[in-house]
């Protein structure tokens, strides 16, 4: 069984989807500690190493060819915006830590592939000059003792494999010492296997076919779990009890304003001056669409187009779960801010299903 390593590792998601797709997650890394209890519930197998990755960085708790691949996103707060002029710039910028140690590890294991995942803005952050230059770095064999990376970058939708959300992120995959990679006829071919053995994998989904058999919410946010109507509901389904199924109780104010608002609009329906840097805020979203990207503050009304089309309330954790692909059986711990973090920030399951595979056919490449 492939053996993987993942860092930045969060609650969980790019890890599910390499499980589901036979690769054994042998170590993860998140240094925040409610976050990785998380992890650590729903994959009891993998050693989780709860430390910020600077100080594992600086331990012996990695080594040579332990692992095939290496996969995990450093958070883009990381990435300054100028210091990409000079070779040490970048690298010696402390503000770059997180990609830097992520380097190192990467560095120090030596995978046949590594997987980033990042936001999309990385491509135009400081002009270019900060993805430019993390291209350069896994490619210098100074930097990696002679060898180098064969670099892929790719922005996927995720609208595009089965995710109810309209989110897109960047992905980075470096393969060891090949140069002549095809990946993008590798990526095509990764898709026509997964049709073959499930032919609705990729098809579209609304929201309505990601929640539309949830009842209402708990007060413990308990429920059973129920019947699956949807293809999608299907993929998710586990039997037994279903956790995080708690709605948010919103104030009186904010609920005399989301009954004024409809099913696609926002808060340019009411006549007052709403004080919000997001463009969708209290938006309703549509039953027969995908979501907008499902962030940290899923449950806030002001915080994007995150409200019901049929009820006067935003998203619970399990519906926002449910949103992002994670399976019913899998229970978010923490407190509120927390379980709303480890869910916004994840990387969809179902995407990272995909990308296992794709990473399993550029290994029997390899």
């Amino acid at each position: 069984m492939t053996q993987v390593i993942d860092l930045f590792a969060g609650a969980g998601g790019f890890s599910t989807g390499f499980r589901k797709a036979g690769f054994a997650i042998t170590k993860a890394v998140e240094f925040d500690a409610s976050i990785a209890e998380t992890y650590i519930k729903n994959h009891p197998g993998t050693k989780m190493i709860v430390d910020d990755i600077k100080n594992v960085d600086q331990t012996n708790e990695f080594s040579h060819n332990e692992a095939e691949v290496i996969i995990g996103g450093p958070p883009c707060q990381g990435f300054s915006m100028a210091g990409a002029r000079n070779r040490d710039g970048f690298m010696g910028d402390p503000r770059n830590y997180l990609f830097k140690h992520y380097f190192n590890i990467v560095k120090k294991v030596k995978p046949k592939v590594f997987i980033m995942e990042n936001v999309k803005g990385l491509l135009s952050m400081s002009k270019g000059e900060i993805f430019r230059e993390i291209i350069s770095i896994f490619s210098d064999k100074e930097r990696l003792d002679g060898d180098s990376y064969t670099l892929y970058s790719r922005v996927v939708k995720a609208v595009e494999f089965g995710i109810p959300q309209k989110r897109e992120r960047l992905i980075i995959v470096g393969v060891l010492n090949k140069e002549n990679v095809n990946f993008a006829e590798i990526w095509e071919e990764t898709k026509r296997k997964i049709k073959v053995s499930d032919k609705n994998f990729f098809d579209n989904v609304t929201l309505a076919d990601a929640i539309s058999n949830l009842p209402l919410p708990t007060e413990n946010g308990i429920i059973d779990a129920p019947e699956p109507k949807t293809n999608y509901e299907k993929e998710l389904f586990k039997e037994g009890k279903i956790y995080n199924h708690i709605k948010r109780h919103h104030s009186k104010k904010v609920l005399e304003r989301l009954s004024k608002i409809k099913t696609g609009d926002n808060f340019k329906s009411l006549n007052e001056n709403i004080k919000s840097i997001h463009s969708g805020s209290y938006g309703r979203m549509s039953w027969d669409e995908p979501t907008m990207t499902i962030t940290t503050r899923f449950d806030t009304p002001s915080g994007g187009r995150f409200t019901l089309p049929d009820q006067d309330r935003t998203l619970t954790a399990r519906e926002a779960a449910r949103v992002q692909s994670f399976p019913d059986d899998y229970r978010f711990y923490g407190n509120k801010t927390s379980v709303n973090k480890q869910i916004g920030n994840a990387v969809p399951p179902k995407l990272a299903y995909f990308l296992a595979n794709f990473i399993d056919n550029i290994l029997k490449e390899y």
